[in-house]
């Protein structure tokens, strides 16, 4: 009865390791923003030059112009709010909204969004 005990909780501790590495590598996928803000870089999923944004910005700077390829809303709700992120194509928001980001959305990557961004506004919706 002691050996099936002792093997039970040898089993159940190792699910347990197993779960916590499951739960940590999901954990250090999600990108590296802090909260309140806007995130953007350079290269896909979450890698390469980041810029951060707690407001509206009509004119990206240098590098990031154009050559943003995945975001982060880390944004904060709450009724009636600007918790939305519009990425547009040019600055002054001007051109196209490229992608728009509901709070706490993430998007490592998308294809039609890619080197396009220029601007953004902080929004009540999409």
């Amino acid at each position: 009865m002691k050996r099936l005990t002792a093997l039970l909780a040898a089993g159940l501790i190792s699910t347990g390791a197993v779960l916590a590495t499951s739960a940590t590598s999901a954990t250090a996928q999600a990108a590296p923003c802090r909260s309140g803000f806007f995130c953007v870089w350079t290269d896909a999923n979450f890698h390469g030059m980041k810029i951060e944004h707690s407001g509206d910005d009509h004119w990206w700077e240098g590098d990031m112009f154009k050559h943003d390829s995945s975001w982060a809303n880390h944004g904060i709700s709450g009724p009636g709010v600007p918790d939305h992120v519009k990425v547009y194509e040019g600055r002054q928001l001007l051109g196209r909204v490229t992608l728009c980001l509901a709070p706490g959305q993430e998007v490592g990557y998308n294809a039609g969004a890619n080197d396009h961004g220029g601007s953004h506004t902080w929004s009540v919706r999409c």
